[in-house]
């Protein structure tokens, strides 16, 4: 297979994703945190990236296209790590630290306040023991391999004298 076509691979495989996270948004229903988030944006620029890849494969724009799945798998550990409680998450999402000491009784009983909040250290759904998080980080890593064969495909042969 050619470059072009691992590189189109590995950037169906982030839109695949982002549509899956976004499936499970609006039609299951589940939330993301702001860590899930995070992990979306990496995603989106590996598909861009693909997209430009398929009108000029590259190698050195195809390891740019790894970046993005690379860096996702990255936040999905540290996500999944949060959740097992193997290390503390930011206090913005998973309620740990002072984040709520400032806050009277009737400005945590607000009726402004967000109606759902959605904590970056619960799992909302899991398969085999594995959150979405984990899943992300499993399947992002493995697009990060697709991308480097794209890279190696799209590299001219060099010819040895």
């Amino acid at each position: 297979m050619t470059g072009r076509v691992w590189a189109a691979l590995a950037a169906a495989g982030s839109g695949a994703l982002l549509l899956g996270a976004l499936a499970f948004q609006y039609i299951g229903g589940l939330a993301p945190c702001p860590m899930c988030l995070y992990q979306r944006w990496p995603h989106l620029a590996a598909v861009i990236v693909g997209a430009v890849a398929l009108a000029m494969p590259r190698p050195w724009l195809m390891r740019i296209g790894a970046l993005g799945p690379l860096t996702s798998a990255a936040i999905g550990i540290f996500h999944t790590g949060v959740e097992r409680k193997w290390w503390e998450g930011p206090a913005s999402c998973t309620g740990a630290g002072n984040a709520l000491s400032g806050l009277s009784g009737a400005d945590l009983l607000s009726t402004d306040a967000p109606v759902h909040l959605v904590m970056c250290d619960q799992v909302a759904w899991s398969m085999w023991g594995l959150s979405m998080a984990s899943w992300n980080a499993i399947l992002s890593l493995v697009l990060v391999a697709v991308w480097l064969i794209a890279a190696r495909a799209s590299a001219k042969p060099r010819v040895l004298l």
